[in-house]
């Protein structure tokens, strides 16, 4: 099953598909937010067709103590409104410290903070659906 993973920013979306067996996630693209959220959601439903995708994955950012915050009620606000543009199921995904864990392999990688922010987005998504689909296959 492929999946895609949603990594929402207020200024960038970072999006990562898996394979076709649903096992490994890698980076996709990044889309850079417009002042129209539906415009926004219309882009990543066109990839959701061009990627044959069958799940859309969208990063849940709690809390470090696993609560709710504004940033976690504004993203499940999004992806309801996302699930409406979409045929596909959309579910969320705890994606606490995969932004951190992305820009952290990014640095490793010697890449200047110009090229890390070019990347960060695309590479916490794969983060987080990699995480997604490791713990869909433990509950199998």
């Amino acid at each position: 099953m492929r999946a895609l993973g949603i990594d929402l920013g207020t200024k960038r979306i970072g999006l990562a598909v898996s394979d076709l067996s649903g096992t490994i996630a890698s980076p996709h693209s990044v889309i850079l937010r417009t002042k129209s959220v539906r415009l926004d959601h219309l882009k990543i439903a066109e990839i959701v067709l061009q990627e044959e995708v069958e799940v859309v994955v969208i990063g849940l950012p709690l809390l470090m103590a696993g609560g709710h915050g504004p940033a976690a009620k504004a993203a499940t606000t999004e992806a309801r409104r996302l699930s409406t543009v979409l045929s596909v199921p959309v579910e969320m995904f705890d994606e606490r410290m995969t932004t951190v864990a992305a820009d952290r392999a990014l640095k490793e990688a010697n890449l200047s903070a110009t090229a890390r922010r070019q990347y960060v987005d695309k590479v916490a998504a794969a983060i987080m659906l990699q995480a997604w689909l490791e713990s869909r296959h433990l509950r199998e």
